[in-house]
């Protein structure tokens, strides 16, 4: 009867860079290429429990950039965050840590990515802004399908 009565917790506790690298394979050549890089950009997210109550929540993005077929550079950073999620409905819990959290730790990232990029004499690559509820839809359905490819024992 009690636990009715408790409040939902949801605070953050820490936003940190867990992990950034950088190579710059072609360097100092590249600096000399005239034509513009192209630029790839991949995404991951992930969550675990980390306590009772306490969660970690992993953004991941890697940025390669192409001058025809040579790797101008690579980033890839990593940031998260540290949350306290108590008395969250659970069928609410996995869309706070797909969604919410990562909605809090991604503009940090961004802002990290932009800086290592230009603190290695390339000019700043903005990432666009992330809709992490879509991203999160697809992330289901695509669980959801490989599931039902799975043969049925």
């Amino acid at each position: 009867m009690a636990d009715e009565n408790l409040q939902p917790v949801f605070q953050i506790q820490r936003v940190y860079l867990k992990d950034m690298s950088l190579e710059q394979p072609n360097s100092p050549s590249i600096f000399l290429e005239q034509e513009a890089p192209t630029i790839e950009v991949s995404l991951d997210v992930g969550a675990e429990s980390i306590a009772e109550g306490i969660y970690e929540s992993t953004v991941t993005i890697t940025v390669t950039a192409k001058v025809k077929d040579k790797v101008a550079f690579l980033v890839e950073g990593k940031q998260a965050g540290i949350f306290e999620a108590r008395n969250i409905p659970a069928d609410q819990m996995d869309p706070l840590l797909g969604i919410g959290c990562p909605n809090i730790v991604y503009p940090y990232l961004r802002s990290n990515i932009a800086d290592v990029i230009t603190r290695a004499g390339f000019p700043p690559v903005h990432l666009a802004e992330i809709n992490f509820e879509a991203f999160y839809q697809q992330r289901q359905q695509a669980m959801a399908e490989a599931a039902a490819a799975q043969p049925k024992q």
